[in-house]
């Protein structure tokens, strides 16, 4: 565990003291700061024989106010050690021989650049040893994939531009920025692995390629495969290694047309790119089957169709053979939401279902799929080595953090190991307890959700509760671990909280119907079947009428702008994230072709959707002291949403606090400070107006 730098100390001890007082227990409460310094597993993928694992993690850097990459390499035989030092190296990709890892790092290529000017594609030995970049040229990886016989590196990167046209852009344009006109495509490079470690044992060293002005400067040695006006991303090399797959999208990430994410196959010797799909889905996690024959890929929930025009529904697993064109569904009787998914040998997949409140391990034969046992909790990502009929994948428990695990046969994940044993600390601090509970909405709709009581708590009455509303919406709460500034009911818990998780209509795991069914009532919809969650949850006597409180971020945030403008139960709300009005949302948000799927169209087209969902319209209704957190470059929800909010609160009359985070967009993930700041203040907010 990485402690708060010496000149915080202080502060943190009487923060943590101060609002988070332990309950009466063997065991002290989780402190704000213990919390926080989570470490993250980013990835964990076997090698091709499943004799060792490659782990990213992220962690806070206190000290350097950033976050910490990190990647870790694990043999049965050393156990677990670290396999790179900087700061920023991130997804691990092995080599086919098992010889090398492929990563991403921003760290610098000489002693003339400088970390942070580019993200680019190194290179390690699985034995260890110095990391070696594949190229020097200041240029940005997009994705990357190696050839079947590891010769070959595959890479995608903005197509450059000459110093010629770069100086006529900048003296015409200065620094106007040409909102669409000046977007440009990827290309689809292949440098041979050889060549690259040849100009890295270059004496003197091999320093970035120097434009003859009227050129575009590619990375030295690679060869163009292909070009495209989107971004290309998801590169799968065919095993036979005749074709590379991908899958393109919007270059500027404002995905705006579910149309530019589509599926492209390229001869690996070059030439024209051949486009596989058109349909209004989001394709990702691209697999080539063993014979080169069929493409497998999952549209994850809330990804579109692959049929007809937009909609929400839940992760699905599919099949195209490139001949032909043909798609074909896999895992259909699965009533429950694909997560991801990898491939056996034989063709079959081990795919991670979600249903209800657990996320388990399937095996997948055509439309068929067998739950396999698993052990208690969620499973997170799970990979099968190339040539091995083993598993690696992620576990966690609500009380559990987790931890990578190895099984010798995928059939048998419950006889796994772990291999990791991160965040020891909250093993040694008094857990909540949680179970789940259901209720009928109010058109007699069954919903579920979950309960997360404060230590010792379990069959206590009468409690103050906080509901706490996940986003997405197309996702759901459940028994899987989570510590973060976005993930914080155990923590809630521990500062004396019952925390209620409400998997609301429009929240996966539940059937396509349920999904659907949050269309177009964005907000009202769900509002009912959350409040009516509160009110059985008081009739039951489980929660004190005179102790409630609301949260949540991003559409957590959107539910609980709604929320204080229908009921004036709650004492206190924290929101972050979250929009108060559709339109001005629609027109910023970088994916409104899902915002104008949920309420029916656009807003010329359905006005009245627009502003009866909204909450702006209904804030003098609002009696709520709220707290309003932001990332000021947020693009999900624009900024703007939140300065609104706060205006309309400060015209009224409502208590409320506003933080603004510098540099920061939807995620807080920039500044670990920002998101300890966020949670200290929420929980003391929360206490302020709903004490103990």
């Amino acid at each position: 565990m990485r402690s708060f730098p010496w000149f915080s100390s202080f502060f943190v001890v009487a923060m943590s003291a101060a609002a988070l007082a332990a309950p009466a227990s063997s065991q002290p409460a989780i402190s704000l700061d213990e919390f926080l310094n989570t470490t993250a597993i980013t990835a964990a993928r076997p090698s091709p024989d499943g004799s060792a694992v490659v782990i990213g993690t992220e962690a806070p850097d206190w000290s350097g106010n950033r976050f910490r990459e990190q990647l870790w390499l694990w043999t049965a035989h050393s156990g677990l050690r670290a396999l790179t030092q900087a700061a920023s190296d991130s997804d691990p990709r092995w080599s086919p021989d098992g010889k090398w890892i492929a990563f991403l790092s921003d760290r610098p290529v000489a002693a003339d650049t400088k970390a942070g000017d580019a993200t680019r594609l190194w290179i390690i030995a699985a034995t260890g040893g110095e990391a070696q970049p594949l190229y020097n040229e200041k240029t940005d990886t997009h994705s990357f994939a190696w050839s079947a016989d590891s010769t070959t590196l595959f890479f995608s990167i903005r197509q450059p531009i000459s110093a010629d046209q770069q100086d006529a852009e900048k003296a015409e344009w200065k620094d106007v920025i040409r909102w669409r006109e000046q977007e440009r495509g990827d290309a689809l490079l292949a440098l041979p692995l050889a060549a690259a470690l040849a100009r890295n044992r270059a004496v003197p060293p091999e320093h970035p390629q120097k434009s003859d002005d009227a050129k575009p400067v590619y990375p030295a040695g690679s060869r163009v495969l292909s070009t495209s006006p989107l971004e290309i991303n998801d590169i799968t090399p065919s095993p036979d290694g005749a074709l590379i797959a991908y899958i393109t999208n919007s270059i500027s990430h404002r995905m705006e047309d579910p149309g530019q994410i589509e599926i492209f196959t390229v001869p690996v010797s070059g030439g024209a790119s051949r486009q596989l799909t058109h349909n209004q889905a989001l394709e990702d996690n691209l697999h080539w089957t063993a014979d080169s024959r069929v493409l497998r890929f999952i549209v994850h929930a809330a990804g579109g169709s692959l049929s007809g025009p937009y909609r929400d529904v839940q992760g699905r697993l599919y099949q195209l053979d490139p001949a032909t064109g043909s798609v074909t569904r896999l895992g259909a009787d699965f009533p429950g939401s694909w997560e991801n998914y990898d491939q056996l040998a034989d063709g079959s997949l081990v795919a991670i279902g979600l249903k209800g409140t657990e996320q388990h391990l399937y095996h997948v034969i055509g439309t068929r799929a067998a739950e396999l046992p698993s052990g208690e909790g969620s499973v997170a990502s799970a990979s099968i080595p190339l040539h091995s009929h083993g598993l690696v994948f992620e576990r966690s428990a609500i009380n559990v953090p987790t931890q990578v695990f190895v099984a010798a046969d995928a059939a048998h994940p419950e006889q796994a190991t772990a291999i990791t044993h991160f965040n020891p600390i909250f093993a040694q601090r008094a857990q909540p307890t949680w179970r789940t509970y259901r209720w009928k909405a109010p058109d007699g709709v069954s919903v579920e959700g979950v309960l997360i009581f404060p230590p010792g708590k379990q069959n206590a009455r009468n409690l103050r509760m906080l509901t706490f509303i996940h986003g997405g919406p197309a996702d759901a709460d459940g028994n899987r671990f989570g510590a973060d500034w976005y993930d914080w009911a155990t923590l809630a818990a521990a500062h004396g909280w019952l925390v209620f998780r409400p998997n609301y209509r429009g929240s996966s795991g539940y059937g396509d119907d349920f999904m659907l069914q949050i269309a177009p009532h964005i907000v009202s919809k769900p509002g009912d079947d959350i409040l009516s969650g509160v009110d059985a949850l008081v009739r039951d006597g489980i929660a004190a009428p005179d102790k409630l409180a609301v949260g949540g971020y991003s559409y957590g945030g959107y539910m609980t702008n709604w929320l204080i403008t229908a009921t004036t139960r709650f004492k206190a709300a924290v929101t972050g994230a979250g929009a108060v009005e559709h339109a001005a949302n629609w027109g910023n948000d970088d994916v409104s072709f899902d915002d104008a799927w949920y309420l029916g169209g656009a807003p010329w087209q359905q006005p009245a959707m627009y502003q009866s969902e909204a909450a702006l319209f209904r804030m003098d209704r609002v009696r709520t002291p709220t707290h309003i957190v932001q990332g000021n470059h947020d693009v999900r929800v624009s900024y703007l949403e939140g300065v609104t909010l706060e205006r309309a609160l400060q015209r009224l009359g409502i208590p409320h606090s506003f933080l603004v985070f510098p540099g920061e967009g939807h995620g807080l993930g920039n500044d670990p400070w920002h998101g300890y700041i966020k949670l200290r203040d929420e929980l003391l907010w929360l206490d302020k107006y709903d004490p103990q």
